[in-house]
């Protein structure tokens, strides 16, 4: 695997404006404009997750555990101080913290819920990074989160064969920190691990697959003959790469043999120069079509 050199091309992708998401509310009688969501998306009020939210203006709902922790322990937040609320599927809710007692704060929604349908390409991960170590991993699902991919999922080759539980839940508690951090509306996905046997009908269906090849077409060349889907699948291989025999069988698949520079790369490095690279493409393709 190999890094991503710089090009006039890439450098005009830096420059394409971000995708502004359309909003909808819960229920028909209110609704959200781009801007609207562009201004939340933004922050300005402390924003915490709650997989329940309030259904509509006036509803409570009970905020526990670590986020009650931070609300209270770390920011200091008392009662009527303003925060938000989000599910990670999309849902944003304004409100104030109605009550706080020692196990919890009661939440007062100050408006209808809004929900936030993404409309960039979703692209979906499987990378081999059981064997990596010293926070790699963690970084690698932490920088997926940010950037946005839609999923990750661990893939499970001849070089990388297991993932333990433990360190599941650990990169959990990484994304959640991370789509706050960066504020994301969408919570990343962490798939189960999966061989690349199961890999290969997920491929075979997807009209956009990439795996991280040395020495592969360039991924500037490989894009200029393709065209944005609604989702699309990025395959990155373990340290010492994927056998002869994995590859043929991922590319046979459909998957598009792609190419990222000179160098040899990390896991993780491989990971964000695609993603990245990918990310501001579809973003580009969207802006040149609307």
């Amino acid at each position: 695997m190999q890094t991503l050199g710089c090009s006039p091309r890439l450098i005009s992708l830096l420059n394409v404006s971000p995708l502004h998401l359309k909003l909808r509310a819960f229920s028909s009688s209110s609704s959200s404009s781009s801007s609207d969501y562009a201004n939340q998306s933004r922050g300005g009020l402390p924003r915490f997750f709650s997989e329940t939210l309030p259904p509509y203006k006036g509803g409570v709902v009970r905020v526990k555990g670590d986020e009650f922790w931070h609300m209270t322990k770390v920011l200091r937040l008392g009662i009527n101080d303003r925060v938000e609320l989000f599910n990670g599927k999309g849902g944003l809710v304004e409100g104030r913290i109605e009550k706080i007692d020692r196990i919890g704060v009661d939440f007062e929604a100050l408006e209808n819920p809004k929900l936030v349908s993404p409309q960039n390409t979703q692209w979906h991960i499987f990378a081999a990074f059981s064997t990596l170590k010293g926070g790699r991993a963690d970084w690698l699902v932490e920088k997926c989160t940010e950037l946005g991919a839609s999923s990750v999922t661990p893939l499970l080759t001849e070089r990388s064969q297991s993932i333990s539980e433990n360190r599941v839940d650990r990169l959990q508690r990484v994304i959640l920190a991370a789509a706050k951090q960066c504020q994301r509306l969408h919570e990343m996905s962490l798939k189960p691990p999966i061989g690349v046997d199961e890999l290969l009908p997920v491929v075979a269906q997807s009209r956009l697959s990439f795996v991280a090849v040395a020495e592969a077409t360039p991924v500037f060349n490989t894009l200029s003959s393709l065209r944005k889907e609604q989702t699309g699948v990025i395959i990155i291989g373990p340290e010492g790469d994927f056998s002869e025999k994995e590859l043929k069988s991922i590319t046979e698949a459909g998957a598009i043999a792609t190419g990222l520079g000179p160098h040899r790369l990390r896991v993780e490095t491989a990971a964000m120069a695609l993603l990245s690279t990918l990310m501001l493409w579809s973003d580009s393709q969207e802006t040149v079509s609307s």
